[in-house]
């Protein structure tokens, strides 16, 4: 009968010593694989940090492009006589006409292409921008000679271009803004806006150019009655010429809001200017978001967000490495 042999100390101890060995090593690769984990982490962190910087970035200039402030240099006033107005002209032929909106942002110059789409992708400079431009439709007379005249413009947040359409649904913000000035042929026009209505973008009876019959032109203005959202109890005539403001709508997909308003010879004053001759409540805003828009101060928040992210994840590096130094420490004293 063969015995079963016992290993006698040193053996035991050299076994011991093998597998304290091997848990070192596997210890240790579970440390490099922890590090590449915590160094991938980072800098997916800083390309997510970097990205985000840049797609702000990216839309605040499309946002500064579209601002109305942007234009205020060339726009026709009783100092200048319209020669800044002029001016612009001499850049871009297009531009024929300048509507502001009392009461909003609204305040750009006029233009008119060949086509319709020519300023969907290009401001009243005639340079690309996403922003595009007001325009009147290729239809319509230049000079506001119709009985109606289309404009258009992109619906955009953050105030800019015809963003402020919509809000004109709200019956409150409707009634309080109920004038505007359409600068033309050299001179300046009120406006008088009687009517806010939604419609489909293919809706011809709404989007309906060069009415000369004066039924047809009665028609069209009881239509407009009839479908308003919103009205004012004024006589309009089709002895007098309307104008629409349409832009995008958040209701529907092919969904469009329209500010309705009639041509007059008397200008109106605006009521929502200061004294100092600035909006009400922008100056605020314009600071706050000039701060906030302003790439430098973006460049230095996403830095310090940086540095926050790598201070925490080398303070948890740091407090790994220390607690894989004293389970070492304790494995190196159980061997002895």
């Amino acid at each position: 009968m063969t015995g079963r042999v016992v290993p006698n100390g040193m053996a035991r101890r050299r076994i011991g010593g093998i597998l304290s060995e091997a848990a070192l090593a596997g210890k240790r690769v579970i440390k490099v694989a922890d590090s590449i984990v915590n160094l991938a982490v980072l800098i997916a962190v800083i390309l997510l940090i970097v990205i985000g910087s840049y797609a702000l970035w990216d839309s605040r200039q499309v946002y500064q492009t579209a601002d109305s402030t942007r234009y205020a240099v060339y726009k026709p006033t009783d100092e200048n006589g319209g020669l800044s107005f002029a001016e612009l002209q001499e850049i871009n032929p297009d531009v024929c006409a300048w509507l502001e909106v009392y009461g909003t942002h609204i305040d750009y110059p006029v233009v008119q292409g060949k086509e319709n789409m020519t300023y969907v992708n290009r401001n009243a400079e005639g340079k690309y921008s996403q922003s595009g431009a007001i325009f009147l439709d290729k239809y319509c007379s230049r000079d506001f000679s119709d009985f109606s005249s289309i404009l258009y413009g992109h619906h955009m947040e953050k105030h800019a271009m015809f963003g402020e359409i919509g809000l004109f649904k709200n019956k409150d913000y409707f009634e309080a803004r109920r004038y505007g000035m359409l600068y033309y042929g050299g001179q300046e026009h009120g406006l008088e806006f009687f009517a806010f209505l939604h419609a489909d973008a293919y809706d011809t009876a709404v989007f309906k150019t060069h009415i000369t019959e004066r039924k047809q032109q009665q028609a069209y203005i009881d239509m407009i009655f009839d479908r308003a959202r919103h009205t004012r109890d004024i006589n309009i005539t089709p002895d007098e010429k309307i104008v629409l403001l349409s832009t995008c709508s958040t209701d529907s997909t092919n969904g469009r809001d329209i500010l309705v308003g009639r041509i007059t010879d008397e200008v109106f004053a605006n009521p929502f200017n200061t004294e100092d001759g600035s909006r009400n409540g922008e100056l605020i805003v314009n600071c706050l978001d000039g701060l906030v828009g302003n790439p430098w101060c973006l460049g230095i928040l996403g830095l310090l967000l940086i540095c926050l992210i790598a201070l925490i994840l080398l303070a948890t590096l740091k407090k790994r490495r220390y607690r894989n130094t004293q389970e070492e420490t304790n494995n190196e004293g159980d061997m002895v």
